[in-house]
């Protein structure tokens, strides 16, 4: 017979067990995202399994030159305070708020001793510090920004800067478990309402821009953990819950290469008036 040009064996031949796909790797891979701790924000665990592209501002770089310039700062919803931890210097007054115990566990032990003070704080207003208390206010993807309690804190002429989740971040994987969304879902981040209750708020407008970057999951154990990680993607998300839809994505990544999707970054500084 002649051999099949995509496999190189003849029809009835028997498959090289060398070659054959692996039975368990499914299994095995759920089981490590189901076992491995989700606290703080680090993600070196996807290294090999996941990538995203970074912004062109280099938040963490451009974040670090403010603090070095600010006398008191706040780091609001820090989780576990690896991106605070990262930048070379913090002002003499640096702070740093966190709603989840785990991660204000974590970000304790990693802060405080590069003299920074973590506070156990919800992430709604309102915040547990006097009026003007700082002069610079930063937050890393915070679940909403109360733009009323930031323009209270601040000083006059302090500044709020953060990189804040854009529209439809990572929505390419929301749907495929999900099915569509709403357009007002897809719409919840939208940085032209967030520049709006910034202005109403007080606060002057320095930048605002967006960028969509490009992901991909080479694994669904990837694309597991990442759901456990950040809750709010496919909300009530368990291994076992959604067994069923996972298999079928090992399968595609598995016939068709790495699940892309694409997440969404916005810039965001403010200014409170002199």
């Amino acid at each position: 017979m002649t051999p099949d040009p995509s496999t190189g064996s003849t029809p009835d031949s028997t498959p090289d067990p060398a070659h054959a796909p692996d039975a368990g790797l499914f299994d095995r891979l759920l089981d490590e995202a189901a076992a491995t701790p989700t606290e703080g924000w680090d993600f070196s665990w996807f290294k090999g399994r996941a990538t995203e592209a970074r912004p062109s501002w280099g938040y963490q770089r451009t974040m670090g030159a403010r603090m070095a310039a600010a006398s008191a700062s706040l780091d609001i919803q820090t989780g576990g305070g690896e991106v605070l931890a990262g930048v070379p210097a913090r002002p003499a007054l640096s702070v740093a708020t966190e709603a989840w115990p785990p991660n204000v566990a974590r970000a304790t032990a990693l802060l405080h001793p590069l003299g920074t003070v973590v506070v156990a704080a919800p992430e709604e207003p309102p915040l547990p510090f006097a009026d003007g208390a700082f002069d610079l206010v930063v937050s890393r993807h915070p679940v909403k920004p109360y733009f009323g309690e930031i323009a209270r804190v601040l000083c006059p002429g302090g500044t709020y800067f953060a990189q804040h989740v854009g529209p439809a971040s990572v929505f390419e994987l929301v749907e495929y478990f999900l099915g569509p969304q709403p357009e007002e879902t897809r719409r919840g981040r939208d940085p032209g309402r967030e520049r709006a209750a910034a202005e109403a708020a007080g606060l002057e407008i320095v930048d605002v821009r967006t960028e969509r970057l490009r992901m991909e999951f080479h694994d669904v154990g990837a694309v597991a953990y990442f759901l456990r990680k950040v809750i709010w993607m496919v909300p009530g998300f368990t291994v076992e819950a959604y067994r069923p839809r996972l298999r079928e994505l090992h399968e595609l990544i598995a016939a068709q290469g790495p699940f892309v999707a694409h997440s969404s970054r916005t810039l965001f500084e403010a200014r409170k008036p002199a």
